[in-house]
């Protein structure tokens, strides 16, 4: 099952598709339902939808074992919508999670439990082309941090190297955002996402003060996107990042391709992602119609200011995963990976795991 279409993801921020595809048309639908006096009888005007709030959650249990260093990775991410009327909604995501390793000084374990409140935002989906939102949001910058980085849509459950990268200390800024997407013609759509951020150094809440944008052009026919972002930071050394992204679902085949590039002041580097569910292998059926290969190519350059989320030195990663749904919600994850560093640092990476996703309507909606 792909997880998210590419026309999907360009909308929010949210893998709840079928929550947005209610909030985001019923402005619309509403709209189609005032037919004038002379138009055809009502009943074959479009119902008006009554949104419903939503919960949902993501559950990982995942043990990697980075150079002979084993982790337990324990992770729970709440997340919730809650509409208000047809125009208003309040979004927000929030992550507990644990890195433990055997305890050097004895036996058994040590760790400590990590809480980050991921975002918290009040949207106001002005009309069908444009979004606000203020509060504390995911940095639109790539697309790796706001559409694949949940633990139940990424297909490797290790991080790109090159995530940190104007994506601010936590990944989220605080302040406002407007974000949309139009019709350029019948075969093009533009995507965009401007933002303003301030700073903020109380943790799980800090962000840095920058301004960026990303904007996107999406083929719906080959069903293909590429795009690209922009950021200056309006602290410190007062420096300017970019990068490029690019999305791929070819219709035929059940493939994903993604990659991205990005540069900035604390480095630069690139990722590329391949993931084939063997659905369409002729043999095994019903056996690997459940299995998803995945492999992914990165590098990293070191840049004139360090940045203590990024490697201190040259590296090379590639990784090659194999997950197996047993449901559309529950999946088994695994994965190896080889780091190359000139300066030191070379080593096997290995994970497995399982993931877990839940969502539950919080209420009845009705069409009235």
């Amino acid at each position: 099952m792909r997880l998210e279409s590419l026309g999907a993801a360009t909308r929010g921020c949210l893998p709840l598709a079928a929550a947005f595809a209610v909030l985001f048309t019923a402005p619309a639908l509403r709209a189609q339902a005032q037919v004038p006096a002379d138009a055809d009888p009502p009943e074959t005007a479009l119902p008006e939808l009554k949104p419903v709030p939503v919960f949902s959650a993501g559950v990982a249990m995942v043990t990697s074992w980075q150079g002979g260093q084993t982790h337990l990775l324990p992770l729970v991410s709440p997340v919730g919508l809650i509409p208000i009327g047809q125009n208003w909604l309040i979004e927000g995501r929030g992550t507990f999670e644990s890195d433990i390793v055997p305890d050097p000084n004895g036996p058994g374990w040590k760790g400590y439990l990590e809480k980050e409140d991921d975002y918290f935002q009040l949207d106001y989906i002005a009309n069908p082309y444009l979004t606000v939102s203020v509060g504390r949001y995911l940095t639109p910058f790539g697309i790796y941090n706001e559409r694949l980085y949940p633990v139940w849509i990424r297909d490797l459950q290790s991080d790109p190297l090159i995530l940190p990268i104007s994506t601010g200390p936590s990944g989220a800024g605080t302040g406002a955002m407007a974000r949309g997407g139009f019709n350029l013609s019948s075969k093009v759509e533009l995507n965009y996402a401007t933002y303003f951020s301030t700073r903020v150094t109380t943790s799980p809440f800090d962000s840095d003060r920058v301004w960026g944008f990303r904007t996107g052009i999406f083929l719906p026919g080959p069903r293909l996107e590429v795009g690209g972002s922009f950021q200056h930071l309006l602290q410190d050394d007062r420096s300017n990042a970019f990068g490029f992204h690019f999305a791929w679902q070819p219709a035929p085949l059940p493939l994903d391709i993604r990659a991205e590039y990005a540069r900035s002041h604390n480095g630069s580097g690139y990722w590329i992602e391949s993931a084939y569910r063997l659905s369409q292998v002729p043999v095994w059926t019903n056996a690997l119609r459940h299995v998803q290969i995945v492999g992914r190519m990165q590098q990293f350059y070191v840049g004139q200011v360090e940045n203590d989320d990024l490697p201190g030195v040259n590296t090379n990663l590639f990784e090659f995963g194999v997950n197996y749904y047993f449901r559309d919600d529950i999946r088994f994850v695994s994965s190896y990976g080889r780091q190359f560093a000139p300066d030191g640092g070379n080593m096997n990476v290995w994970t497995i795991g399982l993931t877990y996703r839940l969502a539950l309507p919080v209420g009845r909606g009705d069409v009235r």
